[in-house]
């Protein structure tokens, strides 16, 4: 028997969806009809839809088996075996929308979970022996999975240990470092207690995770599977069940008093995805992008671990009430371990919004303005945006006769499309800015139709890694142009791919059958190209002018997404080069002699190197002195690189008139605007395009 569901056709988005199966079961119903919607909707929307043939299917399979047991902690080779026999199955099982290999998936962890469940604590109730010479390998890709349940309770014991080692080389520092400073808030324990203790808090952490894998239910399973159908597609797009959607790209900021970050959850880890201006960690300072959190504190309490559980859960310890401080511990990319302790706030809006100062140097004086994002309110006309703030500042610059300009978009993530092309048409006449494709028809093109031009004098924009999206769009028109110089990290983001939401609701006319709610999928639907046909997408925008970072030999950005959209060009259009042109090879031949000199950039290529030797190496010795030896090590090296750019250099740094005006009755701003003054005079990479700006000149 079969029924039949009205889908409400929005645009060319669905045509009447029908047939779709009755099952006994209200949720596997619910789950073939929500199945039939993205199924249909990345065929018809998504920008490269895939062929869902047998290479596809093993990519999911592959995918989906990662998400289910990512640290091979559950399944053994058995297991894996018999999941196999679908791993080139899936396209056929989602076209005849059979959920085998979900149930049968579903049905094996359960099973091994339960035997873990049963044996962990039995090993977390004596001391290790940390005088046996063995190591443990961390990264999963390098790991198998066990062989047997001997195999499987071996690699859970040497878990064990290592986290035990872990906690306990920590205590053991802190108490040495105590003893050296006198400090008599630490109270000193014997070795035996502090390994006791370290046992009790790791099974104390294990307790609570299998509570929580207890409270994963099939409709959180569900939603794994289908994300790993659905992210395959690309890494941008992905489906929200109805608890998720309120939660995406979770930002604890704005409404919500927290720290300041975009997080996100990958491979079991909470990581940093993105520092919002103007919040408690970006103003704090430590917290960096591709850190990942491992526990959390209410002040001085102890830390919850966070390794495995849930966003949204992680999410509720983070956040808190303004004035309280939260301890995140965290593993910083190179590997070393930081305690970062944050007071919670919302966001100062003053933080966000594009500001300004002038840089002098040898006489010279030049503008800085820095722009934390592309910001516009889209609910009022009237409402602030940033190209209107930009061009006030501009006009601010002038009127203390700048003869160059310093824009700095370094980790800008992006935003108001429309204020790039505005702001990019402050540098140009008229004429194109950036290339919009969907998958089909011609691309469409938005311009500077504004003739004349704001600012004609030398112009350097300033990128890094970070710098994404609207970001790499005004730094390449500007490079096409050849009206600026980009100076930066070897490369920025590289996202060049436009989303939008689709509400999966709004497809369902009829709901007697209490369909709803069914949640959200969000689709890219078009790439941005320059207007030299250049994808900014995977590769970036990269600089004339390339800097030493501490991101030099790591990927970041798209590149290090499993399923970025590839790189590729069109057409370009008709645009004609700035008239006054730039001698870019003897301005990269003097930067390039001016880096090699300069002790703070071979330190910052140094410390970029061990960052990357650090990343790679993720087997650790379990024997206690190697341990520690290794661990003060790291912990050592860090400290080194851990003021890099903490001297003021040789240029100076001026606030605007206008803007000491404006401050002159409030001691709070003044003593805000010296301290951000006396932190750009100790940035290297300012130093650098402030001497690139006046070679130009």
């Amino acid at each position: 028997m079969k029924q039949r569901f009205l889908i409400l056709t929005m645009g060319l988005l669905f045509a009447a969806l029908a047939g779709a199966a009755i099952i006994n079961d209200s949720e596997e119903q619910k789950n073939t009809v929500l199945m039939q919607l993205i199924k249909e909707s990345l065929s018809r929307q998504h920008f490269s839809p895939q062929k869902m043939n047998d290479d596809w299917s093993a990519k999911v399979f592959d995918e989906y088996i990662n998400r289910l047991d990512f640290s091979k902690r559950f399944f053994l080779k058995e297991d894996i075996e018999r999941l196999k026999a679908y791993r080139k199955e899936i396209d056929d099982l989602v076209e005849e929308e059979d959920y085998a290999l979900f149930e049968l998936s579903t049905d094996l962890l359960k099973t091994r979970i339960a035997e873990c469940e049963k044996f962990y604590e039995g090993m977390l109730d004596k001391p290790f022996d940390f005088s046996v010479q063995e190591t443990i390998e961390l990264d999963k890709d390098k790991m198998d999975y066990a062989k047997d349940k001997a195999d499987i309770k071996a690699r859970w014991a040497k878990m064990f240990k290592h986290q035990t080692l872990s906690r306990l080389v920590d205590k053991v520092e802190e108490q040495k470092k105590a003893k050296e400073e006198n400090d008599t808030t630490v109270t000193i324990k014997p070795f035996e207690e502090l390994e006791i203790d370290a046992r009790e808090k790791v099974l104390k952490n294990y307790k609570n995770w299998f509570k929580r894998l207890d409270k994963v239910d099939d409709k959180d399973r569900m939603a794994t599977y289908i994300n790993s159908i659905v992210n395959t597609y690309d890494d941008h797009t992905g489906y929200f069940p109805p608890k998720d959607k309120e939660d995406f790209d979770i930002r604890l900021s704005g409404k919500l008093e927290g720290i300041g970050a975009t997080l996100q959850e990958k491979d079991g880890y909470i990581n940093v995805v993105r520092i919002v201006p103007g919040s408690a960690c970006s103003l704090q300072g430590e917290l960096e992008e591709n850190d990942m959190i491992l526990k959390v504190a209410q002040g001085a309490e102890e830390p919850v671990d966070v390794v495995d559980m849930r966003l949204d859960e992680a999410v509720q310890l983070i956040r808190g009430k303004k004035g309280t401080e939260v301890r995140l511990s965290v593993k910083k990319v190179d590997g070393t371990n930081k305690i970062i302790p944050i007071i919670r706030d919302v966001v100062v809006l003053e933080e966000t919004y594009a500001k300004s100062a002038i840089l002098e140097k040898e006489g010279k004086k030049i503008g800085y303005i820095k722009l934390p994002k592309f910001y516009a309110d889209f609910n009022s006309k009237e409402g602030r945006n940033c190209s209107d703030d930009v061009r006030k500042e501009i006009i601010k610059l002038q009127e203390e006769n700048v003869e160059g300009l310093v824009l700095d978009l370094r980790s800008n993530g992006g935003g108001s499309l429309k204020d790039v092309v505005s702001m990019t048409g402050m540098f140009i006449d008229e004429g194109p800015v950036v290339q919009i494709k969907a998958r089909k028809g011609k691309p469409y093109i938005l311009e500077d139709e504004e003739p004349g031009v704001l600012y004609e004098e030398p112009l350097v924009i300033l990128i890094n890694s970070f710098s994404a999206s609207a970001s790499e769009i005004m730094a390449a028109a500007i490079q096409d142009y050849k009206r600026g110089i980009i100076i930066g990290s070897k490369t920025s983001y590289g996202k060049g791919t436009v989303q939008r939401f689709y509400d999966l609701d709004q497809y369902i006319v009829d709901d007697s059958d209490g369909l709803k709610p069914l949640g959200a999928l969000k689709i890219t639907t078009q790439k941005f190209f320059r207007i030299d046909g250049r994808s900014t997408q995977l590769k970036g925008v990269t600089p004339d002018i390339i800097l030493p970072d501490g991101y030099t030999y790591i990927e970041t950005g798209e590149k290090e997404k499993d399923f970025a959209l590839p790189w590729d060009e069109i057409e370009p259009v008709p645009y004609a080069f700035w008239d006054k042109e730039i001698d870019m090879e003897d301005l990269k031949s003097k930067s390039e002699r001016r880096v090699n000199k300069n002790k703070t950039f071979s330190m910052i290529d140094e410390n970029a190197q061990r960052r990357k030797r650090n990343k790679d190496l993720t087997e650790y010795n379990l024997e206690f002195e190697t341990y520690t030896e290794e661990f003060c090590q790291r912990q050592e090296e860090a400290d080194k690189y851990k003021d890099l750019q903490g001297k003021a250099l040789k240029f100076d740094v001026f606030a605007l008139k206008a803007d000491l005006l404006e401050i002159a009755d409030d001691t709070i701003k003044q003593n805000t605007s010296k301290e951000w003054r006396e932190k750009l005079q100790k940035d290297a990479y300012l130093e650098e395009a402030l001497s690139v700006i006046q070679d130009a000149m």
